[in-house]
C-alpha cells in the first residue's frame, strides 16, 4: 500500500481542518494501515510545468492530475482525496495479525 502525500505527513496540521495529507495518513493509521510514504514535493494547483517531481509525475500517471494525497492499494485501486481515503479505510480496516505465542495444530 503507498500513499502518495505532498511533504509529509503534517501531524499537528498547519491548518484549521488538518492536512489533507495527515488527514488520510490518520485514517489509514487509525484503521490498522501501515502505509509506505511517498514524498511527491511540489503544489498541486501550480501548473504541471511546476510539478516535474517522479511523485508528482506518477500521481498524474495514476489519477490525470497531480493533487495529493492518492492512495494506491495492495490491489492496485487508486484512491484520491483525504475524504475518499478516509472512507475507505473505515470500510477496510487492516486484518487483525494472529496472535503471537505459538501455532495452531489441527488433530491434535
Amino acid at each position: 500500500m503507498k500513499l502518495y502525500v505532498c511533504y509529509g505527513t503534517w501531524k499537528p496540521a498547519p491548518r484549521p481542518g488538518g492536512h489533507p495529507c495527515g488527514n488520510a495518513y490518520q485514517a489509514l493509521k487509525d484503521a490498522g494501515h501501515d502505509p509506505e510514504v511517498i514524498r511527491t514535493y511540489g503544489l498541486g494547483m501550480l501548473p504541471d510545468i511546476f510539478n516535474q517531481t517522479a511523485g508528482r509525475q506518477e500521481v498524474k500517471r495514476l489519477t490525470g492530475n497531480t493533487w495529493v494525497p492518492v492512495l494506491v492499494t495492495e490491489d492496485g485501486a487508486v484512491v484520491q482525496g483525504s475524504r475518499e481515503i478516509a472512507d475507505w479505510a473505515r470500510t477496510h480496516p487492516a486484518e487483525a495479525a494472529p496472535a503471537s505465542g505459538g501455532t495452531a495444530s489441527a488433530g491434535g
